[in-house]
């Protein structure tokens, strides 16, 4: 492969990080104390709240002390449980609609009135009840994501390589007081992982490969959501803060969530520790515990970690809380039953559905001497200490239900952060664009919310958003025609490329689609593989005399060499969020094409030569990056990129386990089979121009299958309520029963499927939940046929697409 060719000097480069051998690490979770940084003061401690609290433990009975300690997602715990079972929190999690609404994708009164609800009910005069209030936890991530109208920031890997604490304060005022605007009072962040893989699900959530960008940051957004210690009152428009996911998240062996970090104790602190003393400085209130484990040992159960380093040694005097079931990992526990996560030193366990079994369970343990009273009260006075801290006694919320969503000062803030945040990787003087220029521009992300938002946003995977869902935002194509506008030039949205005038430049706008933890676990750094659409849209124009520029979505970096071979320039532009007008304020001159802003960003992330290179971390043995680690062009200091290798390194074919027939294909390692009994015809598939497939079964019983995989596990899928995704149309109604199965080790657990065969003419789409395959029958940890549609003549389907989704709230187990 051809060396990359740089002219530039490579900027913000930190300190080389060694990388740590997996085969020299011994298999312990024993961690030793005194190798940790040292307590420090953080405000949260004061004798008059200490007081305050002693008194009212002494009046808690058992009941009330063990409910503090248990949070319930609102999607399974109302208002009026709180009667019976005293729960000191609730969320929402990244699904889960606010009370009466259809879906999670609500409006901010909606939000409201579910916060006071739950508070009514939990602060009402009623015998035996002390009044101690709710704590309201939400996953926002990247602004108040959870909310329609609120600002959308970059995702933290897009943060990471403004190099700005500053901006990363005010993103976190913003993010407060929009979260405390719509009802709840605690945000589940800032993630302070320092990813090592770039297959990971979750690559995007962390600032950087490097700890000490993310130590950087980790005070600064503390106190931006939170203010300074002593300040951090809900009154005043913060909420507080969780750093997570403590320990080691980052450094899953093979890129896998919720996996096993193995490296040393010296690594752990080194890497994977870094963000959090500056938190635990900066005041933070509560620290999530990981799913992860260290060396074998589930974090969820490590006492030495938990108890001795953090509350211990670095002395937090916040409460601890457990991630979504995450007790239930522990060995000997389910997640009804888990004495062993507060022994440990977990303080809230996160018991969404289960907080019933945990609650009652949690008591019994407590009865019979195996929790001491004593974790008991010293769980019980963290987590008060925080809800005084907070305000929360306090019933006001003078900032709850106001107009502070999406103002024009919080999209500012956001509009910075991407301006700061694009990092050019390549620039052959196309750009700056002038803006009395005719643009055209395409890809199917161009004018996308959905596209340029990604994971965590209005649903847990970000699936499904239509840009009708951001009425405060501006598209990446909206913010390249008012540039063009303003300057007198034009700007023409085609996503596929086509024009009828020939365009100076056109901006492909392509990248990732959205995902989270879990299903955005890859396989292979290779862009896309076995669907080159953007590609193809950079060659046709290429091929036209038209000079290109690429403008690329992702959460991590990717294997991305031939669309750069076909861009006179290519911008990293992650995922920017609801404001893509400040990639224009980047990309977009003025009538002369000098530049209103130059490029900012440095990469916080080593970029691939190889879709193999999947542990790229500077310092480590062997480094060879395409672009290294602070790499990042500008106009001011220009550099030349020379042609890239494009031999990707590995067979993406091998490892694709999502996607089973689309384009009128069905991509590697899978292939159709069908009985003798089905004719087989190509098909236009809905309004696109690619191919589908007609299946006619003239009579008779037959079977068409989708196979010929390695075993694929989805048992994991289907705990995270992922779906099998089919696009079709019904040409003719079946005469019997369809069915729905999937094959492997095993045969059977037939679904009926009848009822969404019912239509006919129209094009559907349906979401078939796999755990409704797994309560079947079906083994899902071994399947090699994930799609087999069995039937009786005559009947006739149209397909046009199958694949693995994320839509709980769309999703079903179909009624026979």
């Amino acid at each position: 492969m051809r060396k990359l060719l740089l002219a530039t000097t490579i900027l913000c480069a930190a300190p080389a990080i060694a990388q740590q051998d997996p085969t020299t690490v011994s298999a312990t979770t024993v961690a030793q104390p005194d190798k940790w940084p040292a307590a420090a003061s953080q405000g949260l401690v004061d004798p008059a709240t200490e007081k305050r609290i002693d008194e009212l433990i002494a009046k808690m009975t058992l009941e009330q002390k063990v409910g503090q300690m248990i949070q319930g997602d609102i999607s399974t715990v109302k208002p009026e449980d709180l009667r019976t079972y005293p729960l000191g929190s609730i969320l929402a999690g990244g699904n889960s609609p606010p009370l009466g609404a259809p879906d999670d994708r609500s409006y901010q009164k909606d939000w409201v009135a579910t916060a006071r609800a739950f508070r009514a009910v939990a602060m009402e005069q009623r015998a035996g009840n002390l009044r101690i209030p709710l704590i309201f936890g939400v996953d926002a991530v990247h602004g108040n994501n959870n909310v329609i109208g609120a600002v959308i920031f970059p995702h933290n890997i897009a943060l990471g390589a403004m190099r700005d604490p500053d901006v990363i304060r005010r993103i976190g005022q913003v993010t407060a007081t929009e979260t405390a605007a719509a009802g709840p009072d605690w945000a589940f962040g800032p993630t302070l992982a320092v990813p090592q893989n770039d297959r990971w699900g979750r690559t995007y959530e962390g600032y950087s490969e490097d700890p000490s960008v993310v130590a950087s940051y980790a005070g600064a957004m503390i106190e931006g959501l939170q203010g300074k210690p002593g300040e951090s009152r809900i009154q005043k428009g913060h909420v507080a803060a969780s750093a997570k996911h403590f320990l080691g998240d980052g450094g899953t062996t093979d890129g896998i969530d919720q996996g096993n970090t193995e490296v040393d104790e010296d690594t752990l602190i080194r890497i994977h520790n870094a963000g959090y003393p500056n938190a635990i400085n900066a005041g933070a209130m509560t620290i999530m515990a990981s799913y992860s484990s260290w060396n074998g040992g589930k974090m969820h159960g490590n006492k030495p970690l938990l108890t001795d380093v953090l509350k211990g040694r670095m002395g937090f005097q916040g409460f601890v809380v457990g991630d979504w079931n995450g007790h239930g990992q522990i060995p000997g526990c389910t997640k009804d039953d888990c004495p062993q996560t507060f022994l440990a030193g977990l303080d809230m366990a996160m018991a969404p559905d289960s907080w019933k079994g945990m609650f009652d369970s949690t008591i019994k343990h407590v009865r019979e001497g195996r929790i001491p009273m004593a974790r008991i009260d010293d769980a019980v006075r963290r987590i008060l200490r925080v809800k005084f801290a907070l305000g929360l006694f306090d019933e006001a919320r003078p900032v709850e239900g106001t107009d502070a969503l999406g103002t024009p000062e919080h999209r500012a803030v956001a509009r910075e952060a991407v301006v700061k945040s694009l990092v050019l990787l390549k620039n052959e003087g196309v750009l700056p664009i002038k803006s009395s220029a005719n643009i055209l521009v395409a890809g199917p992300s161009a004018d996308s919310f959905e596209m340029q938002t990604g994971g965590w946003t209005l649903t847990w995977q970000g699936e499904e958003n239509p840009n009708s869902l951001f009425p405060n935002g501006q598209t990446i194509f909206s913010g390249i025609a008012e540039a063009a506008k303003a300057g007198g030039g034009t700007a023409t949205l085609s996503v596929d490329g086509s024009f009828t005038k020939k365009p100076d430049v056109a901006i492909v706008v392509f990248g990732e689609k959205p995902y989270a933890e879990m299903r955005g676990d890859i396989r292979t750094l290779e862009f896309q593989p076995g669907d080159k659409q953007a590609l193809a849209t950079l060659r046709k124009l290429r091929s036209q005399g038209i000079p290109t520029v690429s403008v690329f979505l992702s959460g991590r970096p990717l294997w991305v060499n031939p669309e750069i071979n076909q861009s006179n320039a290519f911008v990293a532009a992650w995922l920017p969020g609801t404001e893509g007008g400040g990639i224009a304020d980047v990309i977009i001159g003025d009538k002369t094409g000098k530049p209103r802003t130059d490029f900012h960003g440095k990469l916080s992330y080593s970029w691939p030569k190889t879709a193999g290179q999947f542990v790229l971390n500077q310092g480590m043995k062997g480094y060879d990056p395409l672009f290294p680690f602070g790499y990042g062009l500008t106009y001011a200091k220009p550099g030349k990129v020379g042609k890239l290798g494009e031999v990707s390194g590995i067979d993406a074919s091998a490892l694709n386990t999502s996607i089973f027939f689309s384009r009128g294909q069905t991509p590697a390692p899978f292939s159709i089979a069908t009985d003798s009994g089905i004719t087989r015809t190509v098909a236009e598939a809905q309004a696109q121009q690619e191919g589908a497939v007609r299946l006619t079964w003239p009579n008779g019983p037959a079977t068409f299958r989708i196979g010929g995989a390695a075993p694929i596990d989805f048992s994991r899928d289907a705990n995270a309520d992922l779906s099998l995704q089919i696009t079709y149309r019904v040409e003719t109604a079946p005469t019997g029963p369809v069915k729905l199965m999937m094959e492997g080790d095993t045969k059977g657990g037939a679904i009926d499927a009848t009822s969404l065969f019912g239509k006919v003419g129209a094009w559907q789409t349906s979401k078939v939940f796999l755990k409704c395959y797994q309560s079947n029958g079906v083994d899902l940890a071994r399947v090699t046929a994930p799609f087999v549609l069995q039937a009786s003549g005559p009947f006739a389907v149209t397909i046009a697409d199958i694949r693995v989704v994320s839509d709980p709230n769309n999703s079903v187990c179909p009624a026979k």
